[in-house]
């Protein structure tokens, strides 16, 4: 299991937003999005859209989902599972975690039942 990065607090990722953890600060070959859903958790997958070259951290929060900026294709937040065309592979998760007020990121550890 990699280590865990400490990415900074609860209250520096606003509800519904979303920041990047560049490949360089995480350790793997990509950048990283960290999503503050509208449930009020953590999610963390890969920034990129499987689809096309776009960042999912521009894209749009609705509930646990996440919509890509340039052709609307959906993620789910919580597994990376594709929900909508037109992307067709699922986004790569990786484990986030909330300790205190730290926000702990485990890159390349997936999320169970990912």
């Amino acid at each position: 299991m990699s280590e865990a990065i400490n990415i900074g607090t609860i209250n520096d990722i606003d509800e519904g937003e979303a920041r990047v953890i560049t490949a360089e600060e995480n350790g793997t070959d990509a950048d990283i999005a960290v999503f503050h859903a509208e449930d009020g958790n953590f999610y963390a997958l890969d920034d990129t859209c499987t689809h096309e070259t776009a960042s999912l951290a521009d894209g749009w929060i609705e509930g646990t989902e996440v919509e890509c900026p340039v052709h609307s294709a959906k993620f789910c937040l919580k597994s990376g599972s594709v929900l909508c065309m037109p992307a067709t592979l699922a986004a790569r998760t990786h484990k986030i975690e909330v300790s205190g007020e730290d926000l702990l990121l485990y890159p390349s550890v997936s999320v169970l039942g990912a």
